[in-house]
């Protein structure tokens, strides 16, 4: 699958159409703009007003609310006039999931409408496998098109922008039973939706697709760029992994995901979903789209390419295993701190940059230009080498890369550990460039190791950043994984206070992941990754899941959590 604007040694962001949202552009040769979503119920003018206002003095250019009918989708109206009145003019976005006619009534008053491919003219998803043949299943791409003209030819008329956002965990049991639960079914329900607006010369056009894995949600979208080039768009992209969580955890999460697909120059707005008041998500969001940015302009690095690399599915590069490094070995973290959290503790400890008990294997620290032949020949015929790479290249990603390519390239199969490091004054800010910078390596299986240096952060801070990007890429499982969204005005409870007890109860169950979901709309698919899941399935009451099974309906609020608690400890004791 080509991919021939994506060159993934040298930054330059990928061409789009320009979209407008109002007065604002999205794509093209405009920045990565900033955006988040209200958790207040659309209903309550004077408080999303309020809301929608905190986020805008954070910085934040596009705001979205959710639209669950078309009651709301008329008073975004009446937000919108009283934002004006307060010299507010930020775009606002309505979130549409179920009914279409809803979308057309938001077309009215929004100023981009965001319409779910997985439910917009199809039912919500079931689970359930439905045996289309071939004229039964273009009969409903027929009535799909149709439905869809219609709202592109209202959108025309009120000058309107949307967004075509596909979450993986609501595709339609359509997609999902002539697909599978694969990345190409992500892209199908996303591409079925873009070939008609390409049909219709309809460009006003956003697109995202999102998923709680942030390998899964890289790859895929990687995927959706390919094929838009094939056939011809170039939709402006949204970013964003759902479902983040929050704290430390959604901070990595999201800058693992985003940084690595800003880093080839996908994306042109982003969002990171955070479970906590949506105001803390756009000086992450900011600071992220900004430090990736930065590398505009940079020298060029001469990069070759291995044969051996997938870009689109990418696996881990093979290696010889040398001692606990390499080979089919989870990653390393070296540190300059032994931690004393368990869980945290470093498989290498260095001083002043020298690996104490190297058990026997020769670390050696080299940057891109280091690599000679005679270099390359001697790695060749080492059996106990691991490799430090490092770069100070202004485009540390694309440079670091062409490293391990070069390594691929030559038929070297040293391990490589990758050490970055930083003069960065808070841990927040470490965090967001660490990941960005070590995911992306991580995602496309070209480092066996990580080690993170920051004079002034604490070493079990900086621990707790490397093994936190480990889990967030799924190369190695340290923790508890807390699958929640961010809340929206669906939301049925507290969330951010009960994803705090959940945690409090469960973060000792190492290797368990649990879903904590505001409402169905995402909740039980995204969840299809989690072994547990928490729901709102209404005001007052929550469902339980077990991986994709609803087990226990509509509970009362509060007994949920101790019976949560109850299910995970009778299972085990199963086990």
């Amino acid at each position: 699958m080509s991919t021939k604007q994506i060159d993934i040694f040298n930054y330059r962001r990928r061409n789009t159409v320009e979209v407008s949202v109002g007065g604002l552009k999205i794509g093209s040769n405009n920045p990565v703009r900033i955006q988040s979503m209200t958790n207040t119920s659309t209903m309550d003018t004077e408080g999303s007003a309020a809301q929608v206002q905190r986020i805008v003095a954070k910085g934040g250019e596009l705001v979205r609310l959710t639209t669950q009918g078309s009651r709301e989708a008329i008073n975004m109206g009446n937000i919108k006039a009283l934002l004006s009145a307060q010299g507010c003019n930020v775009p606002l976005v309505a979130d549409v999931h179920f009914n279409a006619s809803v979308a057309d009534v938001a077309a009215q008053y929004a100023d981009k409408v965001r319409v779910n491919p997985g439910n917009y003219v199809d039912t919500a998803r079931t689970f359930k496998h439905i045996d289309y043949t071939d004229e039964e299943y273009a009969e409903e791409l027929v009535r799909l098109r149709k439905r869809f003209t219609a709202f592109l030819d209202l959108c025309k008329k009120e000058g309107k922008a949307i967004r075509v956002g596909v979450n993986h965990g609501s595709l339609s049991d359509r997609i999902m039973s002539r697909y599978g639960d694969t990345p190409s079914g992500v892209v199908e329900s996303c591409m079925e939706f873009l070939r008609i607006c390409r049909d219709e010369n309809f460009d006003n056009v956003v697109v995202s697709i999102k998923t709680s894995n942030t390998a899964m949600m890289v790859t895929t979208v990687r995927r959706l760029v390919a094929v838009m080039q094939q056939e011809g768009v170039s939709f402006p992209l949204h970013l964003g992994v759902t479902e983040a969580g929050d704290a430390e955890d959604g901070r990595i999460k999201s800058a693992v995901g985003i940084g690595a697909l800003l880093a080839d120059g996908i994306g042109d707005t982003v969002r990171v979903s955070l479970a906590e008041a949506p105001e803390n998500e756009i000086p992450v969001a900011k600071e992220l789209a900004e430090y990736i940015a930065s590398r505009a302009g940079h020298h060029a690095v001469e990069g070759i390419v291995s044969p051996l690399f997938n870009y689109i599915e990418p696996r881990r590069r093979a290696t010889k295993a040398v001692g606990c490094i390499g080979g089919d070995r989870v990653p390393v973290v070296i540190s300059g701190h032994r931690a004393t959290e368990q869980n945290l503790a470093p498989d290498f400890v260095a001083h002043n940059g020298t690996i104490e008990d190297s058990k026997g294997i020769e670390f050696i620290t080299l940057q891109y230009s280091d690599l000679t032949p005679a270099l390359i020949e001697q790695l060749r015929g080492s059996s106990n080498s691991v490799i430090i790479a490092h770069s100070t290249h202004k485009n540390p990603v694309g440079e670091l890369r062409a490293l391990v390519h070069r390594l691929m390239v030559e038929g070297v199969s040293t391990p490589v550990v990758i050490r970055r490091t930083y003069s960065e004054s808070s841990v927040e800010s470490l965090r967001i460039k660490a990941a960005a910078d070590l995911g992306v390596m991580l995602i496309d299986g070209l480092a066996d190791g990580v080690w993170i240096e920051n004079e002034g952060i604490d070493h079990e801070q900086i621990n707790a950043i490397a093994f936190g990007i480990l889990q967030a890429t799924r190369t190695r499982i340290s923790k508890t994984e807390y699958i929640a969204c961010p809340g929206c005005g669906r939301t049925m409870y507290d969330l951010q206070g009960t994803l705090a007890r959940i945690k409090a109860a469960t973060g000792h169950l190492k290797g368990l992941k649990i879903g904590v979901m505001g409402c169905i709309v995402n909740g039980p698919g995204e969840m299809a990754d989690a072994d547990y899941g928490y729901v709102g399935a209404a005001r007052g009451k929550v469902s339980l899941y077990r991986k994709q099974e609803c087990v226990q309906k509509n509970i009362p609020e509060d007994e949920a959590i101790e019976r949560l608690l109850k299910l995970i400890e009778d299972d085990r004791k199963e086990q």
